[in-house]
């Protein structure tokens, strides 16, 4: 999480218009989901890599590390959609179980291939967004699409702790591991309930001092911080929307030719 947060300040796109960041990705992501086709998939799944992988300063085995998460949870999920448990043999793959197969025909596994490419397409999609823009840009965004401000605030209340929490528990484990309390799993699973007992008693009494403290300084409802926001230039605008009209006509071109 933190690394995610220091390669997006020190993206190449840091200080590129937000607004336009957002249109970029949001829009590739909805054209790449509505496409559910192997071609624009791919495109945008190696579209958004090398883009990410140039412009956020990270390297290409860091950027797969990262992908690495979503391609297991998306490999096991599938598995429930590729495999069916049928009376009868399938044409790919049959095998018997008593009286019946555990099967897998061809229409299952490819459904189930095109869904793992247009989740990973999309999540590349995020990837780039996130890697590129700091949140305070992306909260920048929601105002000004009117997002409820309940939203906006506790997104940012949330992410700035997200950050102190970590901190705490790196330090308890760490205090943990000195006096030995991680040896082997018994010991390892109570000084983990040890650490988040721990932890949540100090997340509310952080709370509790950040509300006076907020009190303090005339809160009255409505967290008020400066936010930068860069403008786009009319290339980078019609960069962006040629780019999104020619991913259109593609996908129209595939999804005419039986969604290949």
């Amino acid at each position: 999480m933190m690394i995610i947060d220091k390669l997006a300040y020190s993206s190449q796109l840091r200080y590129k218009s937000p607004f336009l960041k957002s249109a970029f990705a949001v829009g590739t992501l909805f054209i790449c989901v509505g496409a559910r086709s192997f071609v624009v998939s791919a495109i945008v799944l190696i579209l958004m890599g090398c883009l990410t992988v140039f412009y956020s300063r990270t390297s290409f085995s860091h950027y797969m590390k990262l992908m690495t998460a979503p391609f297991a949870f998306l490999a096991l999920g599938t598995v429930a959609i590729a495999v069916n448990f049928t009376d009868a043999p399938m044409d790919l793959l049959s095998i018997p179980v008593g009286t019946h197969y555990l099967a897998v025909s061809v229409t299952s596994f490819t459904y189930a291939i095109r869904l793992i490419l247009v989740s990973l397409a999309s999540v590349s999609c995020l990837y780039f967004l996130t890697l590129t823009t700091p949140l305070l840009d992306l909260l920048t965004v929601l105002r000004r699409l009117h997002c409820p401000w309940i939203i906006v605030e506790l997104m940012m209340l949330i992410y700035r702790y997200i950050f102190v929490l970590l901190d705490m528990a790196v330090a308890i484990t760490t205090a943990q591991n000195c006096r030995l309390g991680n040896r082997d799993a018994k010991t390892a699973v109570q000084a983990m309930g040890l650490m988040l007992s721990v932890l949540l008693v100090r997340a509310l009494n952080k709370s509790s001092l950040l509300y006076d403290a907020m009190e303090s300084r005339c809160y009255d409802g409505e967290i008020r911080v400066l936010m930068q926001s860069s403008s786009s230039g009319m290339k980078e605008k019609a960069g962006v929307t040629l780019f999104l009209i020619a991913l259109l006509m593609i996908s129209a071109v595939c999804k005419w030719n039986g969604g290949i």
